[in-house]
């Protein structure tokens, strides 16, 4: 099998596991409990934040340990327009971009359905990226957050986030990125983007599924959504798990490691990927940005076909891929994002994803080309039956 799905999920390495087993077995105390156990626990999560804190250039009490990505992306949408709006009334608008992942966006919309906020959705290029022009037409007083992706999970297209985050910080807006499908792959140093918020998810990295990070800059205020304890700074409730925040800072940390060695390699092996597929298949058209991408994702629509009819087509030949977000599986609505660049409906939902991680090799590549190749063959000739 020729696995090509990793903007869903990775496999948990090896050393994750290693670093992560004590704490799920002999080491196993609650970090709040004032015994042997405990400390030990609280020491491993400090040590995880420490870690996870040096990885995104901030301090540790900055780091806030999560159930995934999507739980930090609520934190960061509801938790900081909350706040704010709290402050002053007046102040009840969020920005989002047209490609946002369905965790803020949902967020934005529960804001408004509950809590009273506009939401203002900043459109995108036919490239899906939002320039600054854009995000400076709808910028007003009263907006209390603006949430753009740093890279796309369905088309891999990479925001200006310096420019953008400059642009909101110059009328004191806080600004939030969602860079779980950016980690390991693009920079993270949370000052030198000038963000106030950032997400991050530990299964696209080598950890396993349910641990996350939101960070937040120590100067913006957020209100909890999850309440008891007062865990995480009081930011976010409950017992941590230990183990997750271990394994997500061991992932991150390896997967920065790798970061410089390999961005090159697989950015050579995407374009040359995205090469042999637009010469194997005619028609095809590659989605998002040409080279303002991720190394790791490579989108194509395929007119002329149903994309679910090609991910089964390739699958039973050993490429599994996917059609887009995994959050959105299932779903009979063409992509909201491809029909944001201005792809028509009916060719939205031919998209089919290719996504890797940075072990993918040259001669997996290669095949999944070919295959592709057959496949879309095989499923326009049965369309034309």
């Amino acid at each position: 099998m020729i696995f090509l799905d990793a903007a869903a999920t990775t496999p948990v390495r090896r050393e994750v596991l290693e670093a992560m087993w004590p704490y799920l077995t002999g080491e196993f105390g609650n970090p709040s409990s004032h015994h042997t156990l405990g400390e030990s626990a609280a020491r491993a999560l400090a040590d995880a934040r420490a870690s996870v804190a040096a990885a995104l250039g901030c301090r540790p009490g900055e780091v806030t340990f999560t159930s995934g990505g999507t739980e930090a992306d609520n934190l960061a949408v509801k938790g900081i327009a909350l706040a704010r709006q709290a402050a002053d009334p007046a102040v009840n608008r969020v920005v989002i971009s047209a490609v946002e992942h369905p965790a803020v966006e949902e967020s934005a919309r529960y804001l408004e359905r509950f809590h009273g906020f506009s939401v203002d959705v900043v459109p995108v290029d036919s490239y899906g990226q939002v320039t600054p022009k854009a995000l400076g037409d709808v910028l007003r007083p009263e907006t209390a957050l603006v949430s753009v992706m740093y890279a796309n999970n369905e088309v891999g297209t990479v925001q200006p986030i310096t420019e953008l985050a400059a642009l909101a910080r110059e009328r004191g807006i806080p600004f939030h990125t969602d860079a779980v499908q950016a980690a390991g792959w693009l920079a993270l140093d949370t000052k030198a983007l000038g963000v106030d918020a950032l997400s991050i998810s530990g299964h696209k990295l080598g950890a396993p599924k349910g641990c996350g990070v939101l960070f937040v800059r120590s100067r913006t205020r957020t209100e909890p959504l999850i309440h008891g304890g007062g865990q995480e700074r009081g930011r976010r409730s409950g017992t941590e798990n230990v183990a997750g925040a271990v394994g997500l800072a061991t992932a991150l940390a390896l997967s920065q490691a790798r970061q410089q060695d390999q961005q090159a390699r697989v950015t050579a092996l995407r374009d040359n990927f995205v090469s042999a597929v637009l010469s194997a298949v005619p028609g095809a058209v590659l989605t998002g940005h040409p080279t303002d991408r991720l190394p790791s994702v490579a989108s194509f629509c395929f007119p002329g076909t149903s994309g679910e009819s090609v991910l089964l087509e390739l699958e039973r030949q050993g490429v599994v891929c996917s059609s887009g977000s995994a959050c959105a599986a299932g779903s009979e609505a063409p992509s909201p994002v491809l029909t944001a660049l201005g792809i028509p409906a009916e060719v939205a939902q031919t998209a089919v994803r290719f996504s890797f991680d940075s072990y993918v090799t040259a001669e997996d590549l290669a095949a999944a080309a070919a295959a592709v190749g057959s496949a879309v063959t095989s499923v326009r000739a049965l369309g034309a039956g």
